[in-house]
């Protein structure tokens, strides 16, 4: 089967891609409907998230640490002092990025005044050598020279988030004016590997950008400049302090790691641009270290809402299975990060456990991280507040901010919601559409060639479901589909529960790496997926969480809130996991079905620090209503004790504590 690609404005990921399995529909083919969770997400996006962060470039110094570099004769320079980190510039960069695929999803160019402005000034500001960084231009840095600190300047970090943001541009509106700012600087750092110097950043982020760049402009250099940026790193040239090696993913090569380690983001980041590059190069030890760490982070790293980074300290990876809930980091750009990584390992693989783990942050993680009105945000995602919490840090908080010193999370997570309708489907060499996540969308399915030379048309695909909030997948085909679809089956569903029914016909439910496959001529497909809750456990090496449970419903992962249990302190409550039901939906919080179950509460606050084990004083149990929200709108209803692992209760113990 030969098949007909439709034209139309292109990605992140975009290009030939030579070694993936699958490969990204363009922009265009895909349009999530408000109507659905992810589609009304996007919304929100555009119509609060993205200008709430273009207006903070402003209160935050951001543009006018840029203004200082202006001429001082020029009406618009700024005289007052450096604000912020010193990689403050990346927040405009991934702000633009945000905007271009906004204007992509829309087919409209939005804010272009704003971002005509923005890329006018970053153009009058850049070195005649391409260098644009304005923590070291304007004086700022201990040094006024260029990489002068590697491991903590964070300058390439800057230059990859201005690349992606003008290979954005430029991929949704056509606009080459941010592209040919950021080019020149990939220009002057390419010549200087190319001239023997041994330059990476401490932060990886660039490598991806790069290999985005030689995909947009067809330039190899760019992609050789990545390889050789990661085959630099492993090997402590960046030394130590205040940070070790391995905080920088300096300690250890690629292609050798055998654990994920140090700081989260940037090791997320960095085997993003790890699998970039197998999907341009094909080197086979890149995909393996890729999957090798995979499995690593998902199966001894990872929290249950899809969160990664355990430690305060350092923002990293602790040791395996240490993930306390109380003291969990899990920052918000790690979680961004973690579904950029899985999108490429989708990608390059078609395994539909990548698209599992999509799914999966983005229902939980990613979407806690940002308020119900798009303008408040999570730096680092809890699973567990306790009563008394101190949460005025905001790396610590128990309620959102509306931006932060370090400022990374908002214009992260409007950047990647801004392209959500692109990990929707992707398309296989022969012609197979495969359906990743489901939401309210309209797809455009390609036409195929026909033997005589001919083509025949392609279909408009409908999706309607109330998905994650019930099963039913509905895939309606305006004529009958010119090419087979594949329907993943979640790995968190019991397949021997899942329906699957072709033109009303029930078809067996076999999945192979995750998906089912439809033959093209199908009018409509219907996918029921199993909507009972589950009762989670941890593995018995999660020591913080032993004895405890957590609740889920489909891809969400649900958590109690001080709010909806008044008079009972949360460290209080048991759970009888034998109880536990769908409850009624919540419209004020946007959610479809809550979890209800009955419980126990013992209440502990006058017991001493440590007491004998006898268990002869042991409070007496007063029976609850337990009610659990989606942790995705934790913290919408004011501050207070949240905890997504709770004890489970031994039933016949309670009963004779309560004489029932």
């Amino acid at each position: 089967m030969t098949l007909i690609e439709p034209t139309g404005t292109t990605g992140p990921v975009a290009g030939a891609l030579p070694h993936a399995r699958t490969r990204p529909l363009p922009a265009t083919a895909v349009r999530l409907l408000p109507s659905g969770a992810l589609g009304a997400w996007q919304e929100r996006n555009a119509g609060a998230t993205i200008p709430h962060c273009l207006d903070a470039l402003e209160t935050s110094g951001a543009l006018d640490n840029l203004r200082r570099l202006l001429d001082p004769a020029d009406p618009e320079h700024h005289a007052g002092e450096y604000r912020g980190f010193n990689f403050a510039d990346s927040d405009v960069h991934k702000t633009l990025e945000a905007v271009a695929w906004e204007s992509a999803r829309t087919g409209e160019p939005a804010h272009e005044d704003t971002v005509r402005r923005i890329v006018g000034l970053l153009g009058r500001v850049q070195a005649p050598s391409g260098y644009l960084d304005s923590h070291v231009q304007g004086g700022a840095a201990p040094s006024a020279e260029p990489y002068a600190d590697l491991r903590w300047g964070h300058e390439l970090y800057v230059l990859g988030h201005l690349l992606q943001a003008g290979v954005a541009r430029a991929r949704a509106t056509g606009e080459r004016d941010l592209l040919d700012v950021g080019r020149r600087w990939a220009d002057e750092v390419a010549g200087r590997l190319e001239a023997g110097e041994e330059i990476f950043c401490g932060h990886p982020e660039v490598e991806s950008a790069l290999v985005e760049l030689g995909r947009e402009t067809g330039e190899r250099r760019y992609v050789d400049a990545a390889r050789r940026m990661v085959d630099l790193r492993g090997h402590r040239r960046l030394g130590s302090g205040p940070f070790e090696p391995a905080y920088h993913q300096d300690a250890t090569p690629v292609v050798e790691a055998t654990e994920v380690a140090g700081h989260a983001v940037r090791q997320l980041y960095l085997l993003a641009g790890v699998v970039d590059l197998y999907l341009e190069t094909g080197e086979a030890a890149l995909l393996d270290a890729a999957a090798r760490l995979w499995d690593d982070a998902s199966g001894r790293k990872t929290y249950v809402t899809g969160g990664m980074g355990s430690r305060h300290k350092d923002e990293s990876f602790g040791d395996p299975f240490e993930l306390p809930p109380d003291r969990a980091y899990a920052e918000s750009c790690a979680g961004v990060a973690s579904v950029l990584w899985g999108w490429r390992m989708l990608l390059a693989t078609g395994d539909g456990r990548y698209a599992d783990a999509i799914e999966h942050a983005l229902h939980n993680v990613v979407a806690a991280a940002t308020s119900l009105d798009g303008t408040a945000f999570f730096y680092s995602n809890p699973l567990h507040v306790r009563e008394g919490h101190d949460g005025t840090d905001e790396y610590q908080a128990s309620g959102r901010r509306g931006w932060f010193a370090c400022a990374c999370c908002p214009p992260n997570l409007a950047r990647l919601v801004a392209a959500l309708h692109t990990m929707v489907a992707s398309s296989h060499d022969d012609g197979t559409i495969a359906l990743h996540l489901y939401s309210d969308a309209d797809l455009e399915l390609p036409g195929t060639a026909l033997p005589d030379g001919g083509t025949a048309d392609g279909a408009r695909l409908a999706v309607r479901t109330g998905y994650p909030w019930d099963g039913d997948v509905v895939l309606t085909a305006d004529a009958p589909t010119p090419v087979p679809l594949a329907v993943r089956v979640p790995g968190w569903a019991d397949v021997a529960q899942v329906r699957l029914v072709v033109d009303g016909r029930r078809r067996p439910v076999e999945p192979e790496g995750g998906y089912v496959v439809v033959p093209p001529g199908a009018r409509e497909v219907r996918l029921l997926l199993p909507m009972a809750p589950r009762v989670l456990h941890a593995h018995p090496r999660v020591d913080a969480v032993r004895g405890c449970v957590a609740l889920a419903r489909g891809p969400v992962v649900h958590c109690l809130e001080q709010v909806d249990h008044p008079g009972v302190a949360l460290e209080d409550v048991e759970i009888d996991v034998a109880t536990v039901a769908v409850g009624p939906g919540d419209d004020a919080l946007g959610i479809g079905a809550t979890l209800v179950a009955g419980g126990w509460a013992r209440p502990s606050g006058h017991l001493p620090l440590y007491r004998d084990a006898s268990g002869a004083d042991a409070p007496e149990a007063v029976r609850v209503e337990v009610r659990a929200v989606p942790y995705a709108v934790w913290g919408n209803r004011g501050e207070g004790p949240m905890r997504v692992w709770v004890p489970a209760a031994r039933t016949d113990a309670a009963a004779r504590r309560t004489g029932r």
